[in-house]
């Protein structure tokens, strides 16, 4: 099996990054980390919508680009890799199932281990979140909210919360608009497995492909500044111990994403849940790496360096956390 990209692949890949380059660039990214409270941007919502993010996966004859789970793993790479905020993984999988959400105009969120992101600023939430109480994420830019007596991601049913609106009212609606989404509007390119592939696991490659993105790019931004900064005389990429520190970068960044663009190409559950625990690991750790080549720099606000970490902390929180991951890993070795 040949996992390399094909070139339309890497024109997906080059054309999704000047897109996010244009919409979310990090003068975009600043305003919104030092916006007052969190709050989604509806207008660059609705490019994404145009651009196809959400509908990617969508056969061509019901709108959309008729692409599969594989291009789908580069996409949010991209986005992991400009922090782009908002439930991006959510309104993508229900792309198809939720009105609206491929066009980018609806959007929608999902409980997922007890949480809640960005429920106030979606239109659909999926899942139990009856009685969500904000919670404080580490993560400017994903507000939170905890769902008391949260009984497991394996709830069928779905409600919305006290006091919240109707779900997108004026909408024709497929059955509940908040029950979870039942089908994959997955094509071609995984084609029998993917056709069959859960929601919930796509979600988790999805999110993995994110931390991927994260790790990427705190390896390029670690190795950028250790080729600038002086000390001693000398740029300190010229010391063996932060030589070290950014190979390591790399190796954990290319590892992950080898087993998540695996994974998106054989579809296969357990692979999943490895390449989510690589991905993890590989966000989180590089971030922290990142962090010790910046220095007392990499600790400021003004530096990106923490909202990277952050951000790779709540998604290995979502998700599949490591330690069921784990056992989905050993249940099958």
């Amino acid at each position: 099996m040949d996992f390399r990209l094909t070139e339309d692949q890497r024109a997906l890949r080059k054309g999704v990054r000047e897109l996010l380059a244009r919409l979310f660039d990090r003068e975009a990214l600043r305003a919104a980390v030092d916006a007052p409270s969190p709050s989604l941007d509806r207008e660059l919502w609705r490019e994404l919508g145009a651009a196809g993010f959400f509908a990617l996966r969508l056969p061509e004859e019901e709108g959309g680009v008729g692409l599969g789970l594989a291009e789908a793993v580069l996409l949010f790479e991209e986005a992991g890799r400009v922090l782009l905020p908002g439930p991006l993984v959510a309104t993508h999988v229900a792309a198809g199932a939720v009105p609206g959400a491929a066009e980018g105009s609806t959007v929608v969120t999902e409980v997922d281990e007890g949480l809640v992101p960005w429920l106030d600023e979606a239109d659909v939430v999926l899942g139990e979140a009856e009685g969500a109480v904000p919670l404080r994420s580490v993560d400017p830019l994903t507000p939170l909210h905890r769902v008391p007596g949260f009984v497991g991601a394996g709830s069928r049913s779905g409600t919305r919360p006290h006091g919240r609106r109707s779900v997108v009212p004026t909408l024709p609606q497929r059955g509940d608009p908040h029950a979870p989404a039942e089908r994959m509007p997955t094509t071609g390119v995984v084609e029998d497995t993917a056709e069959v592939l859960p929601a919930t696991e796509v979600a988790v490659l999805l999110t993995a492909a994110e931390q991927v993105g994260s790790a990427g790019r705190t390896t390029e931004m670690a190795v950028s500044y250790a080729r600038e900064r002086e000390q001693f005389g000398q740029v300190i990429g010229g010391f063996q111990a932060v030589k070290h520190l950014c190979a390591g970068m790399l190796v954990r960044g290319e590892l992950a994403r080898a087993a998540v663009r695996g994974a998106a190409v054989t579809g296969d559950p357990v692979e999943i849940a490895g390449a989510k625990l690589l991905a993890d690991e590989a966000a989180t750790a590089n971030a922290r790496d990142c962090l010790q080549v910046f220095g007392g720099m990499g600790f400021t606000w003004e530096a990106d360096v923490h909202l990277h970490l952050k951000r790779a902390w709540v998604r290995a929180r979502l998700r599949l956390p490591a330690a069921r991951a784990e056992e989905v890993v050993a249940a099958n070795l």
